[in-house]
């Protein structure tokens, strides 16, 4: 459970009574193979480590808003990094609820060095949605060109900072969002053949009557 009582997406009462074919077991608990990187993760050890990185977030935001606090207001350049890290911690801290308490896709179980870059990647479409204006942040003030300027600068040794990553954690891109579209494209397709066969049988149906 996390500090906010979320509690596990897929918890041990389902994972041992729901029959799921995706999930196994054995002496060293349920787990199954991730769908990016086809390899054996267990459950409690996502768990585990998403309540870490929790644990690590709540840490450095403390820091952080003592640092904000007590930073003279002629410092602007010090306060817009600070603001910059704080974007990022947040924005980790919101996909650690949102996979930790996922109850719905198998997906969102994977190891900790993919679950790395699908947070860069999330944060990456945030910032360019940031600069954009197509999105707001509370952390942004009323002039954000130096946020953006240490956003850009950054967001990948932050994130590296908080997961205890080495560098080459994040030389691999799992493409996690791109995966979900090819999925989702073959659903499309499958739905449009469906919908393509029960047309042609309309037809029939009509013509016939």
């Amino acid at each position: 459970m996390l500090s906010n009582g979320i509690q596990r997406g897929f918890p041990q009462k389902w994972l041992s009574t729901v029959p799921e074919p995706r999930v196994h077991h054995d002496e060293q608990g349920h787990f199954l193979y991730s769908i990016s990187e086809n390899v054996k993760v267990y459950f409690d050890d996502f768990y585990r480590f998403l309540e870490e990185t929790e644990k690590k977030c709540l840490v450095e935001l403390g820091v952080l808003n003592y640092k904000l606090n007590r930073a003279p207001e002629d410092h602007q350049e010090t306060i817009c990094y600070y603001k910059a890290r704080k974007v990022i911690v947040e924005q980790l801290l919101k996909n650690v609820y949102s996979f930790y308490s996922d109850s719905t896709n198998l997906g969102v179980i994977m190891t900790s060095w993919c679950f790395g870059t699908v947070v860069l990647e999330k944060i990456e479409i945030y910032r360019d949605r940031l600069i954009k204006g197509e999105a707001t942040d509370p952390n942004l003030p009323d002039f954000p060109y130096y946020v953006f300027t240490y956003l850009d600068e950054i967001y990948k040794n932050t994130l590296l900072d908080i997961f205890g990553f080495p560098p080459q954690a994040f030389s691999v891109r799992w493409q996690y969002s791109e995966l979900l579209k090819r999925y989702s494209k073959v659903l499309s397709e499958v739905n449009t053949s469906l919908q393509q066969i029960l047309h042609s049988v309309k037809s029939r149906w009509n013509g016939g009557s």
